[in-house]
């Protein structure tokens, strides 16, 4: 290994910078090159590449997002696109790749690897739903900056004797969501994964108004069955069967631009220098991620297209704690 390349993809989450300074220096700290590639996966099949240096990565960790960027490739999947992104990567004398990000980005570094590419990815994404990593880039972040949102909005809810609906995001996956309803004491938890209806919720907000509580609250996940905006209307259609006013707040992609928390940064320089020692030891193929209190690997053959799935007894205990 002589000159490695390291790019972001997908969505971007907190912790990111971090990664990428940690692979630079942990690169460099074994005389090798390191150039990054701009715009993920498009910069890469139009070899946009950047020359890092230590200095290039000096003060990011605490910065959120990427600051290589990060764009969407919907064309990669295509064998000839492919095929150009290992064209670039050989006309600059790369012989090894680091991908960070999600499920739609180990894709992505699966497909290189099965070409017979050396590449190594690196679990990030705020939705914590990649197989091969117990928690991933970007999740501790974003659900803090949930809960600082709840415990406000709980405020004024108690002062105004109102319903909340908080939406958070999590297009497939809930586990922000079911996080952010049992740290912030939440009635209800709608998730993706769990079908409900509105007057299943009706009845919950209800229930809690009788037994004397000053406020309600629902985290809803983006995903879920129903949004905020459906239940929002419902409840304005059926407001005497829920006993307070509701109101609805989306809390979108204000949850990625955190800036990154002390386990974050720890979780990603980890991470990123795990991925480089990776590539030092041809174990290619891989993701690098956080198993059982240690950074571990897994092949991407075995994680992608693989959703986490979330633990029963934490959906047990939300049910619980909501009474």
């Amino acid at each position: 290994m002589r000159k490695i390349a390291v790019l972001t993809s997908g969505g971007d989450a907190p912790g990111m910078n971090a990664a990428i300074r940690a692979v630079t220096r942990a690169a460099l700290d074994k005389g090798w090159e390191v150039v990054g590639v701009r715009q993920g996966y498009l910069g890469l099949i139009n070899g946009n590449f950047t020359p890092l240096r230590a200095r290039d990565v000096g003060g990011v960790q605490q910065k959120g997002g990427t600051f290589l960027g990060s764009a969407r490739c919907k064309d990669f999947h295509k064998e000839e696109v492919q095929m150009e992104a290992l064209r670039q990567l050989n006309s600059e004398d790369i012989t090894g790749l680091v991908v960070i990000g999600g499920n739609g980005s180990q894709t992505g570094a699966h497909a290189l690897s099965a070409m017979g590419y050396p590449v190594v990815g690196v679990a990030s994404t705020i939705d914590n739903d990649l197989a091969g990593s117990d928690i991933t880039i970007g999740v501790d972040t974003a659900l803090n900056i949930a809960l600082e949102a709840i415990d406000r909005l709980k405020t004024t809810a108690s002062s105004h004797h109102r319903a909340m609906l908080v939406e958070v995001m999590g297009r497939n996956c809930g586990y922000l969501a079911l996080m952010a309803g049992i740290a912030g004491g939440a009635e209800a938890v709608l998730l993706p994964e769990v079908p409900t209806t509105p007057e299943a919720l009706a009845d919950q907000f209800r229930q809690a108004y009788q037994r004397g509580k000053m406020h309600a609250l629902a985290v809803v996940a983006e995903g879920a069955q129903y949004n905020v905006d459906a239940l929002i209307h419902y409840f304005k259609e059926h407001k005497a069967q829920v006993g307070w006013d509701v109101r609805a707040t989306t809390l979108g992609h204000v949850q990625r631009g955190g800036v990154p928390t002390a386990y974050d940064r720890l979780l990603a320089t980890r991470l990123g220098a795990g991925a480089v020692d990776a590539l030092a030891r041809s174990e290619n193929g891989v993701l690098v991620g956080w198993l059982k209190g240690r950074v571990g690997t897994t092949p991407l053959k075995q994680i992608v297209g693989v959703q986490k799935a979330l633990e029963p007894d934490l959906l047990q205990l939300a049910s619980v704690l909501a009474k």
